[in-house]
């Protein structure tokens, strides 16, 4: 957490040194401070058409009964794009341009996904959410916890429990059951 709240306060810092060093003697205080202005209007232009896109998404997931988690995710990240429009600089705002472009923001989506929301759903589900539940006994029998990634007694893989297998989980094997069709008796 405190490399997240340090990345954050760096980012203007670098914002000020691009400015100082680089854009105000090449360009000028005027014409740099009018870059700035003009790139956030923009910017906050082009958030504004995304957002009612977003929402027009996410109202159309809801009307057919989907959940409309990338969108969810899109919306987060819109915000967090007009953010970083409302911080003066040329980084923040080149940072806000990749979070609201729909092209550039699919790949910062996936990666927010697989390691922000995931594993906070899987730290309050206990790994209902995705799957990764204990199989073949309880978690913690005198056998050792059983499941993918457990580990034995010993700090090795664990041998499972409870099954009578002395084998752990294997994805590859398993089948899904349909209940549906054996209620039809």
């Amino acid at each position: 957490m405190l490399r997240v709240i340090g990345l954050l306060l760096l980012i203007p810092l670098f914002d000020i040194v691009l400015l100082v060093t680089v854009a105000i003697p090449f360009l000028g205080s005027l014409v740099t401070v009018a870059l700035v202005v003009l790139t956030a209007l923009v910017g906050m232009l082009l958030v504004r058409a995304e957002g009612r896109a977003t929402l027009r998404k996410i109202q159309q997931r809801l009307a057919v009964g989907e959940l409309p988690t990338d969108e969810l995710i899109d919306g987060g990240l819109l915000i967090a794009a007009g953010a970083f429009f409302l911080t003066p600089g040329l980084v923040t705002d080149f940072v806000g341009l990749l979070l609201a472009v729909p092209f550039t923001r699919y790949p910062v989506r996936a990666a927010t996904r697989r390691w922000v929301v995931r594993p906070y759903i899987d730290a309050k589900t206990g790994g209902f959410a995705s799957g990764q539940v204990y199989v073949g006994g309880f978690p913690n029998d005198e056998n050792g916890p059983a499941g993918p990634g457990a580990t034995g007694p010993d700090g090795g893989p664990s041998s499972g429990s409870g099954s009578g297998s002395g084998t752990s989980f294997d994805p590859t094997e398993a089948t899904d059951v349909d209940f549906e069709d054996n209620d039809e008796n």
